[in-house]
């Protein structure tokens, strides 16, 4: 950090991988830093590092107007900080939960005086302070509060600010987590199809690859799609004909040895949106079985 560079003062509560990984990010570019965590111990390392370490929740509340939370869950939030003064605090919530939680903080925050964004950590802890890696978080809430510390909030990863309801920063973490998870469901499900074959699974991984990079371009037209409920314009590979390939899929799986538990329900929700009206549906690409799950 240059001399013209601003320094911050900011507090932060909690300190596991993630929590301690941000504080390092911190101290390195030369921001004063003031630390709580319940094991105690956690905090003598950083202590080394330059940062201040508070005895108790209230202590670190009160050292700075900048209050970053990265505890283990929600109900670890108000067994810290119920009671403490908020008023005129800047609180960050970088705890992982839901976007009703993350709403009903907000709404805690407030009646306590205070500004509130709730964050949605992209990254891990090793992409944390590594620009390189790729890593960034999304906040929502306060957009004044948001403005005026996204240079701080900048140090530890990018930030990306997706509105003013408390509940979209956890909405786009889990949206994205579960897309993740399901691509993670079909590659587990391709390598359990060679298992045993005299196919190497690193002959395979880039061809894994290349094909999911080229099905990206699901993406963007599901987006389109969904917003303009047109889902039968311009289909290469219809509904009907994708639930008949999908027999195939079933099948291979059968006579490799293979359980279809990850694979079988997006199956069985093509399936049923193709049966409610094969005339109506069958026409359609697979963008429209998303509105089954709407409940």
């Amino acid at each position: 950090m240059t001399d013209n560079t601003p320094r911050y003062s900011l507090t932060l509560l909690g300190l596991g991988d993630m929590g301690t990984a941000l504080a390092r990010t911190w101290l390195a570019a030369g921001h004063r830093l003031t630390v709580w965590n319940r094991t105690a111990a956690k905090a003598a390392p950083l202590a080394a590092e330059g940062a201040l370490v508070a005895a108790s929740p209230a202590e670190a509340v009160a050292a700075n107007g900048l209050v970053v939370v990265c505890l283990l869950d929600d109900a670890s939030i108000g067994s810290a900080l119920d009671g403490i003064d908020l008023t005129g605090k800047d609180v960050v919530n970088l705890t992982t939960g839901t976007p009703a939680e993350g709403r009903a903080r907000a709404a805690w925050a407030e009646e306590r005086g205070a500004r509130f964004v709730d964050g949605g950590i992209m990254a891990t802890p090793t992409m944390i302070g590594a620009p390189e890696a790729g890593g960034y978080v999304f906040y929502s809430g306060s957009r004044a509060l948001f403005d005026t510390h996204r240079a701080v909030l900048e140090v530890p990863a990018g930030a990306r600010f997706v509105g003013e309801d408390a509940g979209h920063a956890a909405l786009h973490d889990v949206a994205l987590l579960s897309a993740m998870w399901g691509m993670f469901a079909g590659i587990s499900h391709a390598y359990a199809l060679i298992e045993g074959e005299d196919i190497a699974p690193k002959d395979l991984a880039p061809l894994l690859s290349e094909w999911l990079g080229a099905m990206g371009f699901f993406v963007g037209n599901a987006a389109e799609r969904l917003t303009s409920r047109d889902f039968t314009s311009g289909v290469v590979s219809n509904l009907a004909m994708q639930v008949t390939g999908t027999g195939t899929m079933l099948r291979t799986a059968e006579e490799q040895g293979v359980s279809t538990e990850l694979i079988s329900p997006y199956v069985d929700l093509l399936r049923r949106r193709l049966a409610a009206d094969p005339d109506v549906y069958g026409g359609e690409d697979t963008t429209g079985a998303i509105l089954l799950l709407k409940r």
